[in-house]
């Protein structure tokens, strides 16, 4: 995004009236800036700086008399250029700590629990909405295979990927067949194909198992279902959302319609997974202190998130690339949503790649 220069004046109160907004969710009045921060500047100066400000679009008037709120511009402009984040304190760290990564030995079972706490954690210490977005599993590694036998003719096909990421499939076949010969194709599948990618083996399953198709119904099934067994695409209909009450008593969000419209929204997992896994600035306005973006709101592309920021960071399974975030109103705390974010991507990474 392309911004004049601000003076240095120009920066101090817009970095005012946005802390000060966050904080108090009221407009803020060139008086209360003279009354509460010692910039040696008279209220008439303070007054016309914020003239200044709204002709270019970084804070607006809300209504006649009103003191000035941020617009999104403001916000970039302040994320980007004002804003000074730094390391994770030692009280965020203890509670992060003592919610999620003290208790990740604990967390057995599939990632699943894993990224469900992360979510939980996130939502109560940002106080927000926080959200966990699944590896996609284009690049996952392929593990093994079992078949769970569940009538003579019916089986569940379960596939494990790295990182404890599991996959269940129900497959109707056209015959009966014993737990032998399932036990012996096991064998044969996960010889094959373990270490090999998901995409690696949609494409190449049928080449690789070759000489046991025309003599195994139940391995030509297995193969004719690969892209579908195999697949990665509907990994973006998982997502583990926490503190849905934070978000809804935000003031921006009291009035009912606004309220409803924020519920059905986190209802839309499907919606929301895109949203957070498409949340990115303007190429020109991507922070350099750490992986952490932060989308706010038209800059969305969505109606229904045009009041919303999303703060997101990239988090690592082995080779696979997940989405950790915390939603909410533009103003939100955003030094310190940056922090925990961050931090927490590191541990959700730590913690699946000890899996592996």
């Amino acid at each position: 995004m392309f911004y004049r220069d601000l003076t240095l004046r120009e920066r101090q109160v817009l970095g005012i009236i946005i802390q000060s907004y966050i904080v108090s969710a009221m407009p803020v009045g060139s008086r209360t800036i003279a009354r509460n921060y010692n910039l040696g500047l008279s209220d008439a100066t303070i007054r016309n700086v914020m003239a200044d400000l709204e002709a270019d679009g970084f804070i607006s008037q809300p209504h006649t008399s009103a003191g000035r709120v941020p617009t999104d511009k403001g916000y970039r402009y302040y994320v980007d250029l004002i804003m000074n984040v730094s390391g994770i304190d030692e009280q965020e760290k203890q509670m992060i700590d003592a919610g999620f990564t003290s208790r990740t030995p604990e967390l057995k079972g599939t990632s699943a629990e894993v990224l469900g706490a992360a979510a939980r954690v996130l939502g109560s210490i940002s106080r927000q909405l926080g959200v966990v977005l699944p590896p996609r599993l284009s690049n996952a590694v392929f593990e093994r295979l079992d078949i769970v036998q569940l009538a003579s003719n019916r089986i569940m096909v379960v596939i494990a990927i790295q990182s404890l990421f599991v996959k269940t499939i129900v497959m109707e076949l056209t015959a009966e067949i014993s737990r032998r010969k399932i036990d012996a194709v096991v064998s044969v599948l996960n010889e094959r194909l373990s270490g090999l990618t998901l995409e690696e083996i949609r494409s190449t399953i049928g080449r690789r198992l070759s000489d046991f198709q025309s003599r195994e119904g139940l391995m030509n099934s297995i193969v004719g279902a690969a892209d579908t067994l195999f697949d990665e695409s509907s990994i973006l209909e998982r997502l583990y959302v926490s503190g849905t009450e934070n978000i809804v008593d935000q003031p921006e969000f009291k009035q009912p319609e606004k309220v409803r419209d924020i519920i059905t929204m986190i209802e839309d997992k499907f919606g929301i997974a895109r949203l957070v896994d498409n949340a990115a600035p303007p190429e020109s306005s991507v922070r350099r202190d750490s992986e952490v973006a932060i989308s706010i709101g038209a800059e969305n592309r969505t109606d229904n998130a045009v009041d919303l920021t999303i703060v997101s960071s990239p988090y690592y399974a082995g080779k696979m690339v997940g989405k950790v975030g915390i939603m909410g109103p533009k103003r939100m705390d955003y030094e310190h949503a940056v922090r925990v974010v961050n931090y927490m991507a590191g541990c959700l990474s730590e913690a699946l790649s000890g899996n592996n």
